[in-house]
């Protein structure tokens, strides 16, 4: 696995469409795309999905190929594979930074998620979201204190960890 995106910001969205991308993330999409030379700008995919999501998802190239490669090892005409299809290569949308750092989001992607003027970029791993700022409060951030808030006051998130191998097997 290659570097990792990390932190979050806010970035304002010109009327084009244009935004600033926060520079560790270009630094991560460098990495993942196995094409990239310096003085070069690194390749992309953002996936926009259905009307069930209210982000953008930005992938590398290598985390794009990984999940290719699962969708492919899926049963042809399955329907898992037939939904993981369409969301990640008919409601996707590959492009690339441009040479001042930015990425230029067309209307439609920008429409679908209610962006203008301000977006808030969030770290994901292997991939980082785009959120309409008012979006990501009332929704996602508002979801993620209501489960906190559930949790005694001296749990510690890194229970979750234990019995985790880094290979994901679940075996330490």
């Amino acid at each position: 696995m290659g570097r990792r995106f990390r932190g979050e910001s806010h970035h304002k969205v010109d009327a084009k469409g244009r935004v600033s991308i926060p520079a560790s993330f270009r630094r991560v999409l460098e990495a993942g795309d196995p094409n990239w030379k310096p003085g070069e700008t690194p390749e992309l995919v953002i996936v926009y999905g259905d009307h069930r999501r209210a982000y953008l998802e930005c992938y590398t190239m290598q985390a794009i190929d990984d999940v290719d490669a699962r969708i492919d090892a899926l049963p042809r005409g399955s329907m898992q594979r037939k939904m993981l299809q369409r969301m990640f290569h008919g409601q996707s949308f590959p492009t690339n930074v441009d040479e001042t750092g930015r990425l230029v989001l067309p209307a439609k992607l920008r429409n679908k998620i209610g962006l203008q003027g301000e977006a808030f970029f969030i770290a994901a791993g292997d991939t980082f979201q785009i959120w309409n700022p008012a979006t990501y409060e009332t929704e996602e951030l508002a979801k993620t204190e209501a489960w906190l808030d559930e949790l005694p006051d001296d749990f510690d998130p890194l229970i979750y960890l234990d019995g985790v191998a880094p290979d994901g097997s679940g075996a330490e």
